[in-house]
Formats: C-alpha cells, structure tokens, sequence
C-alpha cells in the first residue's frame, strides 16, 4: 500500500562542510512512501493523485529520522544519576544498575521503554551497548525487529575490574556473542556490534576473542570506548603497560577498520589520530556526556582536517538526553569553547546523512534517497510558547533549524516514522 506524507521537506545529499550543494528543501514536498520504503521525493503537486492515501504535516518540516551512535540501553533508570567523574559513575550508578538486567522479565520491559524514548524524541536508529547478560541483547532486538527498527547492538563483553553479577569470562563472551551474532545479525533491520566495553573491563584474553570474533564476522561493528576521561586512560594504560597508547591496545586484537566506533575519543594523541585516520576507525562524540562527567571538549575540526569520520550520540546514561536536538544544542557549545563552529544545516547533516556514513549505512538510513527505508521525523519549531516567540523572528530555513537546535527536544517531535510507519503515540 502507497501513501504520501507531505509537509516542507528537507534531506541532505552532501556534507555542509564539503560543499554548498548540500540538500534539496521542498516547500510543500511529499514523500511517496510504499512497503516501508521510499518511492520518490518531490513537490506535492507532482506526486500526489486521486485516491492515493495522505498525511499532512503541514507547516511541518519532515526529515529523515534521527541516528544516534552511542546509547546504553540498560542505563535507563541511572540517567541524572548525581556527582561522579567516569570511572566512579561506573561503579556506583552503572554496574549495579546492569546486574538488574539479570532478572527474569526485566529486560523485555526495558527494551520497550528504551525504544518508546527514543522514538518520542525521533530517533529512528541507534547504536546500542546492552549488559553482559545474553538476554539484554535478545530482548532488545526481539523489540527492534518486532517495530521494523533498525538496530546495531550487542551485549558487553567484561571479565574484569566490575562487580561478578556483571562479569562474563573470555570464553562466555565469545560463545554467548557468537550465538547472537547467528541469531540476529542481518535479520531484517538488526545488525550486530561486537562488544568489549573497554579495555579496563577486558583482560588481554578476553580482548583476543573480541578481535577473533571480529575476524570471523568482518561485516559485524565493533563498538567500544577511547580516551574520555584522563584517569581512565592513565588506568587502562597500567593494565597494558606494553601499549604505546590506549587505541593500540584495540590495533593490538585487530580491531581497527572503519567498522569500529570508539566513543568519546577526547584526549587524543597524534599517533592515534593519524592511525584511526589510515584505518577509517571512527569517533563517536558524545557532547551531554562529556560535559556530564566532566571529560573533556572534543575537537572535531582537527579530526575532520586529519580524515578522522566523526559520528555524534547522546550516550545516554551518561548523557543527560535522549534527544538528538538537545545533543546538537551541547555540542554547539563545546565546539564554541573549542573555537569552533557547528552551523545549522552541518547539524541537522550529522544526526541524519552524516551518522549513517559513519555506520556505513547510509544506503538504506538517514536520506531521503529512493530506496532508502522511510524513517522520518517531522519537527515543529514552534513547539513551546518560548519557540514560537523566537520563530516570529525567523525569515530562514537555517534560522529556524538552529531555533530547533539550540530550544528543541521531545516536545518538537510532532511525529516518527519508522519504516513508514507512525511511531509516537501523541502526536
């Protein structure tokens, strides 16, 4: 069955900071969407036709859905969680939250909720760490898959320095992903991400079996964490004092290629940058996050100019949102401190075009393209009595994309679409 969603329509084809041929923007567009797929894009006036079904979300402006990169799926119940720097907010808030995943029916109720937020704030596709326990990572795709939702996530791998209710062994987390993996990976929209939390977390063996999986299944992601927080490095750094920095520890099992997102990647030394550069390993900047626990201000203009692929994420527990906008709104800030600049249309490219480039996925999420799955988003930049205010004042479409950047969150999502179909319950 075909249907057409109308309303100002704007998808990127090209990265802001390349080029200024970088989106088409439709006044009254519509979308031509059929078996949760995208037909065509064009002005309503030459694709709509007697008979054929229609929403308007007029005056809204309808865009790819939202991707979001880096997101813990069982830190639901420990966001604002008070006062800690990384590693303590680890052991008091994060580990004892994930043991609770270990309860029979805990983790289906989550995974219910978890995509119920993310879909409230029009995200679409996430990138997903689970627990170590098996069933987090069954219960999370079994919701997914159930939606049609494209999802990449896999369960922790972590055999040392966490309480034992969160610990597998090295030979636990290699069966218990591999049986994922063969479960999951490439059915419908669900991929797999192969999971060692990071290197603290990871004995040397453990480690080897991450890379062995990553061998066995190279079209697998691999996601992990580097360099947030300066007392983490120094810690991961005296467990591997044969390392010349945290990522060789990660070049070391073979991790490296352009599948691996490595979230954070903060405090940076120029052999690592140069040598996620060669390998197109990719970071993942966490903004919410990263001012949260006080880490760090990540420099994204001196890894684009080094030919470093950034993707951006909420990071949710430790991220404080799990809005995309409000993501956008603090990494505006932290590029400023950084002397920096992130513009409107170089946003809204990031959480969309941008973030599926970073997963190599861009084919199927994050564009407008014919083919690609009809995950939408439609934004109302006059959501709040302080918005509308401000937009009175709006004569652009760049104006009114920062007014959603800087002042929006759930309540601007008037409406997610994933694959084609209507996702929040009060729109």
């Amino acid at each position: 069955m075909q249907q057409l969603i109308r309303g100002r329509v704007l998808g990127f084809h090209a990265d802001p900071n390349d080029t200024q041929d970088n989106h088409r923007y439709l006044e009254d567009g519509a979308i031509l969407v059929e078996d949760g797929r995208i037909l065509a894009v064009g002005d309503y006036a030459d694709l709509a036709r007697e008979g054929l079904a229609e929403i308007d979300h007029r005056p809204h402006l309808v865009m790819p859905g939202f991707i979001d990169t880096h997101i813990h799926f069982p830190q639901l119940q420990v966001i604002a969680s008070w006062g800690a720097q990384l590693l303590d907010w680890l052991n008091t808030y994060t580990f004892p939250e994930e043991a609770r995943f270990r309860q029979q029916g805990h983790a289906p109720a989550m995974a219910e909720a978890f995509l119920d937020l993310l879909t409230d704030h029009g995200t679409t596709t996430a990138v997903a760490f689970c627990s170590v326990h098996k069933q987090s990572a069954e219960a999370l795709f079994s919701a997914a898959h159930a939606r049609n939702m494209a999802m990449v996530a896999g369960k922790v791998m972590m055999d040392r320095n966490a309480p034992p209710e969160v610990l597998d062994t090295p030979r636990q987390g290699y069966d218990d992903s591999k049986a994922l993996i063969e479960s999951w990976h490439g059915k419908g929209r669900q991929r797999y991400a192969i999971t060692p939390r990071f290197a603290i977390t990871s004995t040397p063996e453990q480690m080897e079996m991450a890379g062995t999986l990553a061998r066995e299944h190279p079209d697998c992601h691999v996601q992990t964490h580097l360099s947030e927080n300066r007392d983490e490095i120094d810690f991961t750094l005296s467990l591997y004092p044969q390392a010349r920095d945290y990522l060789d520890i990660y070049e070391s099992y073979g991790l490296l290629s352009d599948k691996l997102l490595l979230g954070h990647s903060i405090h940076l030394r120029p052999r690592e940058i140069a040598r996620m550069a060669e390998t197109g390993s990719r970071a993942v900047f966490c903004p919410t996050s990263n001012l949260f626990l006080g880490s760090g201000l990540f420099d994204e203009a001196g890894l684009r100019a080094a030919g470093v692929v950034s993707g951006i994420a909420t990071d949710v527990g430790g991220g404080t949102s799990y809005s995309m906008l409000q993501t956008l709104n603090e990494g505006y800030k932290i590029l400023q401190l950084r002397g920096q600049k992130l513009t409107p249309l170089s946003a809204f490219h990031w959480i969309t075009r941008g973030n599926a480039l970073a997963l190599g996925m861009a084919d199927q999420i994050g564009t407008l393209e014919p083919g690609s799955m009809a995950d939408l988003v439609v934004l109302d930049a006059r959501a709040t009595p302080a918005m509308a205010l401000r937009m009175d004042r709006a004569e652009t479409l760049e104006q009114e994309l920062f007014i959603l950047q800087i002042m929006g969150d759930d309540r601007s999502i008037c409406q997610t679409y994933v694959a084609g179909k209507p996702m929040k319950k009060h729109s």
